[in-house]
């Protein structure tokens, strides 16, 4: 850098004018962090900001030490190494911004669970044996009323407590279910279907259910298989069990691609977990009540292979039985396509190897 009368140039800086735009950004940078510290006092703004700040007024007052570093890296154009730590920088930064987006998300994820775990009653006869029937619906007005009203009153002598998870529902969902004789609380914000069954495990927990079944709302699972469902827990022959359309029949009209995609990530999971399953997807399942905080679920949507795979890494004893998967009643799948598969290649991926 040279001093020249008022002149301020940086040594290899062809402009003083760009020297001059350049410090008076590193100020104003400084200076947002400053406000920002002051009015919120987050640490994390103001650190960022100051590291910003000090980056930029190096290239104003200083280019030369870019110059260094670049001999150090065998990059000859000082240009090169000033977009190569930007570069670096803009990379972290997105990871960082990432990472509080995800972390603001669960904050929100947790408030909406907790406040609907505050909706739900507690059982008043905890000794009696029940099996809770788990049903997350989403926009399921058509369907879940005739779904909850088909359910038995009891099922190997265990008692049927229908509870609905009506998971940030627009339509009459919860009004419809709670009309049919279920138990009803609802999540404020759509959380998917992962996390309305994580609140109905919660709840079922508490309640001290000795079964908990999931079915789907659209009218799709067999009820009238529920007995062969729940048996082998009752009986002690297993501690999971789920249903398979591929031992049984399928009427759900399931697209080709969609078949082979399923059978796909079946063989992935049968692979990576030591399992013998054949319908990795399949919500008509059953599970022992005490073994449920044996599984650590935190997948919001695509839940499926999440509890298959911890359900093996926990010992369970899994069984998988033949059913009928009908069409659902009226409306519409609210599960996407391609995002579909690429959810469940992540979930998968991702729960094997936590």
């Amino acid at each position: 850098m040279q001093l020249t009368g008022w002149t301020l140039q940086a040594t290899g800086l062809d402009s003083t004018t760009l020297t001059g735009v350049l410090v008076a950004l590193s100020v104003l940078t400084f200076l947002w962090g400053f406000k920002r510290y002051r009015t919120g006092f987050s640490k994390t703004e103001f650190g960022l900001a100051t590291a910003l700040s000090i980056g930029i007024l190096l290239v104003a007052v200083v280019p030369d030490l870019f110059a260094a570093l670049g001999t150090v890296l065998h990059i000859e154009r000082r240009p090169l190494v000033i977009a190569l730590i930007a570069n670096v920088a803009l990379a972290a930064l997105f990871l960082y911004t990432l990472g509080r987006t995800r972390d603001q998300a669960m904050a929100l994820t947790r408030l909406t669970r907790n406040l609907t775990l505050e909706q739900a009653p507690t059982e008043a006869d905890a000794n009696e044996p029940t099996i809770t029937v788990v049903i997350p619906a989403y926009n399921e007005a058509e369907n879940v009323g005739d779904v909850v009203e088909s359910l038995p009153a009891t099922v190997c002598d265990h008692a049927i407590e229908p509870l609905v998870v009506s998971d940030g529902s627009a339509d009459a969902t919860a009004q419809r279910a709670e009309a049919a004789g279920a138990t009803v609380v609802e999540h404020p914000i759509n959380q998917g279907q992962g996390g309305a069954l994580k609140t109905g495990f919660e709840i079922a927990r508490r309640n001290g259910a000795d079964v908990v079944v999931t079915i789907d709302a659209d009218g799709q699972h067999p009820i009238d298989q529920l007995d062969d469902l729940v048996s082998p827990i009752i009986g002690g022959e297993a501690d999971y069990v789920v249903g398979s359309r591929y031992l049984g029949t399928d009427q759900s009209n399931n697209s080709a691609v969609r078949g082979a995609g399923i059978r796909v990530f079946t063989a992935l999971i049968n692979l990576i977990a030591d399992t013998d399953i054949t319908d990795c997807t399949n919500g008509f399942r059953a599970i022992r009540g005490s073994r449920l905080d044996d599984m650590t679920l935190v997948e919001e949507r695509f839940s499926a292979p999440e509890m298959l795979i911890e359900a093996r890494k926990n010992q369970l004893r899994i069984l998988e039985i033949p059913v009928t998967i009908t069409q659902r009643q009226e409306g519409e799948t609210k599960k996407p396509q391609l995002g579909y598969a690429i959810g469940l290649a992540r979930t998968i991926f991702v729960t094997w190897i936590r």
